[in-house]
């Protein structure tokens, strides 16, 4: 099971200044309209519970007064809770004081906003380095850092160019790149593709899938866009009026609905190009590794009634497979003369629209890798057509 990078324990936030008096009117069943009717105070969350695992692109989405960006704020502490946990590595971070707060920031949480806030009279790559410099690490370091960002997301060359030459995409991969610098574990995203033109944001969203997929962080993307939700989001969460409607794959919101609001919210979306094979693909049951006994692996697939698994090397990266009926009739020591080279694969931030072909070429189920080759699922004809229906 995956590790819980974020934990989020019954979070209230309200804004104004008798709080009390709004929390004890959440208690006793007001809703958020009639407590600011009622106070003029605002609640931007209401009592959510959510866990975010690590290494996870989670995506919150909900329209305009829905809670998401008050909620994000409330992961780095620019909004604190009114009431509940927030724990990061299990550390409920409402606790900390301003040093812990300000360690936070700089090392293991950073933040990407819709409006760039890039500083006009900075190149490229003294925008990048600026959060560097604030930390007063040595000119060399901060360089190559630097640098070793604004490659990743995809602007070498663009080093010495200022922002006012730049386009909103371009600004934004600075952004973005600025935020990396840092090495956060953890990066926010407060709906950052939302001002750039449609096939500019398309671009981006490939772009974060790409970083996402190569560099493992735990991400948490807000967004309006339901699409986009989908397209991002191992996990989504929607909000309405400040409370958590529904919350799981892209594939649970098609398969069970919460309410009619969440059915309404997806009407439009077309899955095969919104679902990732991410998203609906399943865990081998069992994975043999190069080296390893061929009875052992003859034991466990007998077992798991399974006629061949996937086989990687001991850093998870995907070699081939093993057939139970050539291992059983040979007595080689290991599995590696054994081992099927001939094999298809598909990229886990592929849409499903793409995997077609290559389901229908395979003899076992389609194994999903990432951009470094290491085995990340399987995927069946059953997964995409359960998915799609």
């Amino acid at each position: 099971m995956a590790d819980k990078k974020i934990e989020i324990k019954d979070l209230t936030l309200v804004f104004g200044k008798d709080k009390n008096t709004a929390l004890k009117m959440l208690d006793e069943g007001f809703t958020i309209q009639e407590i600011r009717k009622k106070t003029g105070l605002a609640v931007g969350v209401n009592n959510i519970s959510i866990d975010i695992e690590e290494g996870e692109m989670f995506v919150i989405v909900g329209l305009s007064g829905s809670g998401k960006s008050s909620l994000i704020r409330c992961m780095n502490m620019l909004n604190v809770p009114t009431r509940g946990e927030l724990l990061i590595d299990g550390e409920n971070i409402v606790d900390y004081g301003k040093d812990q707060l300000r360690e936070l920031r700089r090392h293991k949480v950073a933040m990407v906003f819709q409006h760039f806030g890039l500083l006009s009279h900075r190149t490229v790559l003294h925008n990048v380095q600026f959060g560097l410099e604030v930390q007063n690490i040595d000119e060399t370091q901060r360089k190559k850092k630097a640098l070793e960002a604004i490659e990743l997301v995809g602007l070498s060359g663009w080093e010495d160019y200022f922002p006012r030459q730049l386009s909103g995409g371009m600004k934004q991969r600075v952004g973005l790149a600025r935020a990396l610098t840092n090495e956060p574990e953890i990066l926010l995203m407060d709906e950052p593709f939302s001002a750039l033109d449609p096939l500019i944001r398309r671009e981006m969203q490939k772009e974060l899938l790409s970083i996402e997929d190569y560099m493992d962080k735990t991400i948490v993307f807000i967004t309006h866009d339901m699409n986009e939700a989908f397209r991002l989001g191992d996990r989504v969460a929607l909000l309405k009026d400040g409370e958590l409607i529904q919350v799981g794959k892209p594939r649970d919101f098609f398969e069970n609905p919460a309410n009619d609001y969440v059915e309404a919210f997806i009407e439009d979306v077309d899955k095969s190009r919104i679902l990732r094979v991410k998203t609906i693909m399943n865990k081998p049951e069992i994975v043999a590794v190069k080296g390893q006994n061929r009875e052992e692996v003859v034991r466990k697939l007998s077992d798991a009634e399974l006629e061949y698994c996937y086989v990687t090397d001991n850093k998870g990266n995907l070699i081939g497979y093993v057939e139970l009926e050539k291992l059983m009739n040979n007595q080689m020591e290991t599995i590696d003369k054994f081992i099927e080279t001939n094999y298809k694969e598909i990229n886990r931030n592929a849409f499903l629209s793409d995997v077609w072909t290559k389901l229908s070429e395979s003899d076992v189920e389609v194994a999903v890798t990432d951009k470094r080759n290491r085995l990340r699922g399987i995927i069946s004809h059953e997964d995409v057509a359960k998915a799609l229906s």
